[in-house]
Order: structure tokens, then C-alpha cells, then sequence
């Protein structure tokens, strides 16, 4: 058969059935959308991030920094400021400096942790920040606020937003303008003027100089003396150096290329079983064509010829859809919050992709949707004539196919149940996780890929048989259909397994690493902790206010970081009252050190290791307020939070009190005790009192956004998987015709035959769903038990009910055509038809 004759033959059944042709490609489809939608939204935050970026000013010759990673004291960039100034062909010295502030709130409260605020240098031509709407500050009433932020709070030029002093007290400001820059690490990130930032915190942070050099001054040779004569411990570099190195964020774009990537493979996967089926519905036309003399590889090759042309089809659609796809993406991320964590919020993608993109769609397409064809265009090429002629409906596999099936089937699980073996015989090991892996691999490739015609409708009737007490028998009978075309099913659920089994184990794993962190072990937390944001020292009406009703026990805490050193090393020391901490251990069910007083200390083991001393031996501790003293170690911090000193001492004096551990009573809600604190310190707006539930609270909030992200990023799996349902349905469909014709005829009404059909759809998705869950369930376990913590798995109910919710919801709605198509069949038309 010449290869005329071959293209014709692929022709034929794209010109006779295009419905039937094309519908392979529907997956292929989504997952181009998906992957030209990824590769779209990444350059959009990008360019966004470039766009934002700081940026060295274009006056800048020369920039002087510290070395990063230096195992040395850095100098002092004040210093170095002063000693460049008046160098010769140094015109400016122009330190760039950052500020911590406490912003407030809209009840009136410091944010939790202080934000980093850019100084303005005053000169327009040496801003660092791009603007996307406004001016820099020109008063010290004014700031420049990033554009999460102003997206958060709905700020803008004009409006008002409340800092907090170097004294704690409120000041109200303007907003001036909104950079095109993002929040820094989910913080707020402002631009002030430098007397603004003197009155918020004196306190400046010197990052690196600018230095603006004579006309006629050379910068590379400017930079090679500078570098000569500062020496060691800076790093001097020219203007256009820093420059060529800025660059944009690509994490969501490594992120979403990642996931299209997968949602690239559930397409190939969904393609080849429609592909399958399609073949399936002509094998009594591939019959006739061998029977006339076709071989096989004529007909082999008009179908990849015909699946070549269909993924063309779908690249090409799907890449335009990719802009429509990107923004709607876009939109998901800022519901979700998950834009704002990655540092940016309303990307805008362009509409139409490029024509890279649109080429890129339709080769990438082409190709997967030939390489989906060629098993399922080899296996229906090698059905014999006779055979084929003689089946109807799905062909009954041969008996040593099925055999086949069963012994890898067998084989695979095995494999699972060694590797699961192996994850637990190397547990607190690297290959641990590894061999949990390749266990996770083993079991669905077993369990859905070969047993899959055996368990999936299994599943599904099950799930039939308990819902069609309450729904009536379309559902059950939509159980029973599944058992119908088993291989097909178990293709369909397949994608979906994958895709909860990723979504359920790492959500369950999150859950039970959160609480066995917070239930084994570790330090023990403070039932509240009440501090300044600003390190400012607490008063007597803080502590008057710290004693309400339900407090058991209060441990002032007075610490002392800077510029101290205990045996000649930097430490952070903390001084308490012997007694206090004595009483507060008691409620916290701990020991107390027996001859803890006021001239002993208590060390961290690590550094009584690191610093070769043991307990009864004594240390000085020098640049302390009233001078340096020599303690007696009397042993190791307690397992109880005391700030983050390494070392406490018995003396509260040392410091202004800083902070305040509170013991709350048994019974008494940590929640309220914070409310009243705070209430009776109005006056006092940055002032934080730090529930051990709160701080639960806010772990828990960024776990849940962390699996929130992981399943928007799932999601363009989770539609490709689901544009399987719809598939496989629109087939079972045509399949049908006489069934759906009788069952009209023997008077199911339309709205029961739709019913019957978009409950095969939920059958379906609930099959993978429930069986993705499970074994996503069992390697979280593994994988927590190769870490060498033996604990019951935590369910998030409530985050995997809302998925599947979703997933469901998507399979009805891939359902409403078919079902549309299968409720018109009229009953003479389809009794008539062949």
C-alpha cells in the first residue's frame, strides 16, 4: 500500500466521523492550554519581578558592599562612607540604607514582626524602585508603600496608613505611591524619607555605598583602586556589573512548567485510552481492510498519520486558549492568596500566545499525540480479521493477556511491599524516602495499572450500591456499567489516582509533621509570651496589665544581645529571677536547677560542648550594664522557650525587662487572656502578646496555603484527568445508542437517562479519588515512619473534601455534553440504527 493510499486511509475517518476523530485530542487539548497558560503566567511574573526589581541608578559608577558568607566581623559601611568621601574622582558617596518599623494595623496593633523600609536618598535620579502609580515620599509624612501590600489593604496615592514611632506611639501617614516591586518574604515593604525614618527607628542599616564618580572618571579603573585600597572583607564592583546581574523571580515559572509538565503526561495517558477506544469502535473496518489485503504496517501508519493531524489540531487550539487559561490562572493564585506569597498579585498574561508559543503548542501536541497512538494503533492492528468481525462491543482480552496482566500485577505489588519493607528497615536514613518512591510507584502501577480492570469497577459499584439506596437505580446501574468496559475505566481513573494521591499525601503529611512537631519533644512554649515588636522595654503598665485573673504563673525575662560575650564569645544573655523561673518550670512540669542563683548561670548544652566547659566551672561575661562578673555554671537551659539566649543568668537587672512568660491556668482560654492584655493597653499599639495557639494558628494557615498552592498547581492536572471522563463518556455514548434507545423505549425519561450518565461521571472521579487518597495516605504514613515517628496519619476532612468536591463537580460538568447527547437519542432512531 503506497503512501498515497495510507494518507487517504487516514483521511477518511477524520472526513466520515470528525466528532469520533478528533475527541483524543480533547485531553491534548487542555494540556497544551495548561503548559502554554504556565509558560505565559511565568514570563508575566517575570517581567513583573524585573520590572520591580531594585535597581542600581544609572548615576551609580561604582558600588561598594560587604562580602557575603564572610566568616569575619564585615567593617562598618559608615566608616568605609566617611573614608571614601573626598577620594579623588569619588563625586558622591551614597550610602543605601534600610530601617525596621512597626506598622499598624486596622485595630490599631503593631503586624506581628517589624518591616524593612527603604530610605530615600532625595534625588529622583537615584531611586532604587521603580513606581507603578505615584512619587517617592517628598515629606516625612509620606511613604511609598509595594504593590501586594496596597492590593491587601486597598491602599493608593492619597490614603492613609499608621506607623508606629521609635517610642511606640501611632503616626499617621500618606501614601505617596505603590512600587511595581512586590512584598519582600510576605512582609510589607515600604519607601521613607530618611527624617521620617529617624523618628520611626535611628537605627539605620547600611547595606552597601553608591558612589557617583567625576565625569572622565573611568569605573573599571576606579573600581580596581578602591578594591586595592579597602582590601579584604568588601566587595567592589562596577554599576553596569550590578546592573547586568539583576534578574527577575522565576520560582512560579519553574513551578507551573513543573506541573504543566505532569499535566502533559496525564494527557498522553488519557490520549492513549481514548485512542483505544477509538480504535475499538473500528476494529470491524480494520477487519474488512485486512481481510482485503492490508498489512499491518499501512494501517499502523495511517493511524499515527490521523493522530499526528489531531494533535495538530488541539496544539494549535489549545495554545490560543493558553492567554484565556494564563489569566484565569492568574485570578485562581489571587483568590488563593498564593500570589501574594510568591511576591506579586495581579498578572496580567497577554491574550494571544506568541507565534513560538502557538508553534510550540501545536509540534508539542503532534508529537505526544502520535507517541499515545502507536501502542493502541499496534494493538489494534494485530486483532486478526476473523476476531474482529466476530466481536461486538469491547473486545474480550485473550487469555494470556489477561494472565499477563495478573502476573505483573502480582509482580508490581510485591515490588511495592520490598520497597515499603526497605523505606521502614532504613528508617532516619537517606534512601528511606526513596525507597518509599519507588513503593508509592510499584503499588499504583499494580493496584490501577494492571489490576486496575478488577478494582476500579469494583470501587465503582460499591460506591453505587450504597448511593443508589438514597439516589434511586440510575446509580447503581451506572455502577454496574463501569464493570462493562473495565479496561477503560481503569485508564480513566488512573490520571485521577496519581493526581490525589500527590494531592492527599502531601496534605496529610504536612498535618501530621505539624502535629507531631508540636506534641513530641522540642521546647515547650509558653502558653503566651508578651513582648515589644520593636524591642522596646516593657513598662510597669505592661506588667500591671500582664496580671489578669487566669495567669498562674508570670516570668519576666530581660535580655541582653548586643555587644555581649561570654568567655570572650558573642552570646545572647537573659537574666531572671531564680525563684520566678523556678515556679514557672513547676507549671510546666519541669525540673528546676537545684543551685540556680544569683551569681550562676544556666548554658545551652551545645554551647557547654562547644565552648569545652562543664557544670561548677565558671565564665565571665563581659558588656553587661553594670560591668562584667564571673558566673558558676549550674547546668543547662530548660526545655522550656526563654527567648533565644543561649545563656540565663540569675539576676533580672542586667536589662530592661523585654519580655514576659505567662503560665495560664488550666481551663482558661489563651485567646481571652491576649484580648484583655491588650485591651488594657490601648496606649501601648505595639505591644504583642503571643498565644501558643495563635502562634498554631499561624503554622497552620501557612501549611494550608502551602497544600492551597500545591493543588491550584495540581489542578491542570486534575482537568486533564477529568477531560478523560468526558471522553471516555462521549464514547460509551455512541456505544450505547440501542441501550439508551430501549431504555427510552421502556419509558426512562430524558432527565433519568442524563441522571444515568452524569453518575458514571461521579462513579468515576470518585473511584480515583477515593483510591488516591488511600494510598496517598499510606506513603505519608511511610514517609513519616522512615523519619522514625510512629504516629496515626492526620486527615485534613475538611481541605480534601473540598477537593474532591471540586474534582467532582469538574467530571459532572465534562459529563453535561454526553449526557446531552445520550438524553436526544430517540427511541425508533436508535433501535434502528446499526
Amino acid at each position: 500500500m503506497n503512501p498515497r493510499i495510507v494518507t487517504r486511509l487516514a483521511l477518511s475517518d477524520l472526513r466520515g466521523h470528525p466528532g469520533r476523530t478528533l475527541l483524543p485530542g480533547l485531553a491534548l487539548l487542555v494540556g497544551v492550554a495548561c503548559l502554554i497558560a504556565s509558560l505565559m503566567l511565568g514570563d508575566a511574573m517575570s517581567d513583573a519581578f524585573k520590572a520591580g526589581a531594585e535597581r542600581v541608578p544609572q548615576p551609580v559608577g561604582v558600588v561598594v558592599s560587604t562580602v557575603p558568607g564572610s566568616n569575619t566581623q564585615p567593617p562598618d559601611l559608615t566608616q568605609v562612607a566617611k573614608q571614601l568621601t573626598g577620594v579623588g574622582g569619588v563625586a558622591k558617596v551614597v550610602p543605601v540604607q534600610q530601617v525596621n518599623v512597626d506598622m499598624l494595623d486596622a485595630n490599631g496593633r503593631a503586624l506581628p514582626e517589624r518591616i524593612q523600609a527603604a530610605i530615600d536618598a532625595g534625588d529622583p535620579s537615584l531611586n532604587r524602585y521603580a513606581l507603578a502609580d505615584g512619587h517617592t515620599p517628598a515629606a516625612d509624612g509620606e511613604v511609598v508603600v509595594d504593590k501586594v501590600t496596597a492590593y491587601q489593604r486597598h491602599l493608593a496615592p492619597g490614603t492613609k496608613v499608621t506607623l508606629a514611632d521609635a517610642a511606640g506611639r501611632p503616626i499617621q501617614v500618606t501614601v505617596s505611591g505603590v512600587t511595581q516591586m512586590g512584598s519582600k518574604g510576605d512582609q510589607p515593604f515600604l519607601i521613607v524619607g530618611k527624617d521620617l525614618a529617624a523618628k520611626l527607628n535611628p537605627n539605620f542599616q547600611t547595606s552597601e555605598l553608591d558612589l557617583l564618580l567625576t565625569p572622565g572618571t573611568s569605573d573599571v579603573t576606579m573600581r580596581g583602586n578602591l578594591a586595592q585600597q579597602l582590601g579584604s572583607g568588601l566587595s567592589v564592583t562596577t554599576a553596569d556589573g550590578e546592573r547586568s546581574i539583576q534578574g527577575g523571580n522565576n520560582t512560579l515559572r519553574v513551578l507551573l512548567f513543573l506541573f504543566s509538565i505532569l499535566a502533559m503526561a496525564t494527557a498522553v495517558f488519557v490520549a492513549g485510552a481514548t485512542f483505544r477506544a477509538v480504535y475499538l469502535q473500528r476494529q470491524k473496518q480494520t477487519a474488512l481492510l485486512r481481510c482485503v489485503g492490508a498489512d499491518r504496517a499501512p494501517i499502523v501508519w495511517a493511524n499515527l498519520i490521523e493522530a499526528t493531524i489531531t494533535g495538530a489540531l488541539a496544539g494549535a487550539v489549545g495554545a490560543l486558549l493558553g492567554g484565556a487559561v494564563a489569566r484565569a490562572l492568574g485570578w485562581i493564585l489571587d483568590v488563593t492568596g498564593v500570589s501574594s506569597m510568591l511576591g506579586t498579585v495581579q498578572l496580567q498574561p497577554a491574550a494571544l500566545p506568541t507565534i513560538g508559543y502557538l508553534i510550540t503548542g501545536i509540534l508539542v501536541a503532534a508529537a505526544l499525540s502520535a507517541f499515545a497512538a502507536v501502542r493502541p494503533s499496534r494493538a489494534a492492528a494485530r486483532v486478526s480479521p476473523l476476531a474482529a468481525l466476530r466481536l461486538a462491543g469491547e473486545a474480550t482480552p485473550e487469555r494470556r493477556a489477561v494472565r499477563a496482566r495478573l502476573v505483573r500485577g502480582w509482580l508490581l505489588v510485591a515490588a511495592a511491599v520490598l520497597f515499603a519493607l526497605g523505606a521502614l528497615a532504613t528508617q532516619r536514613t537517606v534512601p528511606s524516602p526513596f525507597f518509599a518512591l519507588f513503593s508509592g510507584i510499584a503499588a499504583v502501577a499494580g493496584i490501577f495499572g494492571s489490576f486496575g480492570p478488577y478494582v476500579v469497577p469494583r470501587i465503582g459499584r460499591a460506591i453505587g450500591w450504597v448511593a443508589g439506596k438514597a439516589f434511586g437505580p440510575h446509580v447503581r446501574l451506572a455502577g454496574i456499567e463501569l464493570g462493562r468496559v473495565p479496561q477503560r475505566a481503569a485508564s480513566v481513573a488512573m490520571p485521577l489516582v496519581l493526581a490525589s494521591a500527590i494531592v492527599a499525601g502531601t496534605v496529610v503529611l504536612i498535618g501530621t509533621a505539624r502535629d507531631v512537631a508540636f506534641s513530641h519533644g522540642g521546647i515547650q512554649r509558653p502558653d503566651a509570651q508578651i513582648h515589644d515588636t520593636g524591642q522596646r522595654p516593657l513598662g510597669p503598665d505592661v506588667l500591671k496589665a500582664a496580671q489578669q485573673p487566669e495567669v498562674d504563673q508570670l516570668l519576666p525575662v530581660s535580655s541582653a544581645e548586643k555587644d555581649i560575650t561570654v568567655a570572650g564569645k558573642p552570646a545572647s544573655v537573659a537574666g531572671v529571677d531564680p525563684a520566678k523561673l523556678t515556679a514557672y518550670l513547676q507549671s510546666k512540669h519541669q525540673p528546676a536547677a537545684p543551685q540556680f542563683g544569683t551569681d550562676s548561670a544556666l548554658l545551652e548544652s551545645w554551647l557547654m560542648d562547644e565552648w569545652h566547659v562543664g557544670v561548677g566551672q565558671q565564665v565571665t561575661i563581659d558588656g553587661l550594664p553594670g560591668g562584667s562578673r564571673t558566673v558558676t555554671i549550674a547546668g543547662t537551659v530548660p526545655d522550656v522557650s526563654i527567648g533565644f539566649a543561649g545563656v540565663v543568668v540569675g539576676d533580672p537587672a542586667i536589662a530592661p525587662v523585654s519580655s514576659m512568660l505567662v503560665s495560664v491556668k488550666a481551663g482558661f482560654d489563651q485567646g481571652a487572656y491576649r484580648n484583655a492584655v491588650l485591651g488594657a493597653l490601648p496606649n501601648a499599639p505595639t505591644v504583642e502578646v503571643e498565644t501558643a495557639s495563635q502562634s498554631d494558628e499561624a503554622t497552620q494557615r501557612n501549611l494550608d496555603l502551602g497544600a492551597v498552592m500545591l493543588m491550584v498547581l495540581l489542578s491542570l492536572s486534575v482537568a486533564v484527568a477529568v477531560t478523560g471522563i468526558g471522553t471516555a463518556l462521549s464514547i460509551s455514548v455512541q456505544e450505547r445508542r440501542k441501550e439508551v434507545a430501549l431504555r427510552r423505549a421502556l419509558g426512562v425519561t430524558r432527565m433519568g437517562v442524563t441522571a444515568g450518565i452524569l453518575a458514571e461521571a461521579v462513579l468515576l472521579a470518585l473511584s480515583g479519588l477515593i483510591g488516591g487518597v488511600v494510598l496517598g495516605t499510606v506513603y505519608a504514613e511511610l514517609l513519616i515512619a522512615g523519619l522514625g515517628v510512629h504516629t496515626w496519619p492526620t486527615l485534613p476532612w475538611g481541605q480534601l473534601a473540598i477537593g474532591g468536591l471540586a474534582v467532582v463537580t469538574l467530571a459532572v460538568l465534562a459529563a453535561v455534553v454526553p449526557a446531552r447527547t445520550a438524553s436526544r437519542v430517540l427511541p425508533a432512531a436508535g433501535l434502528a440504527s446499526s
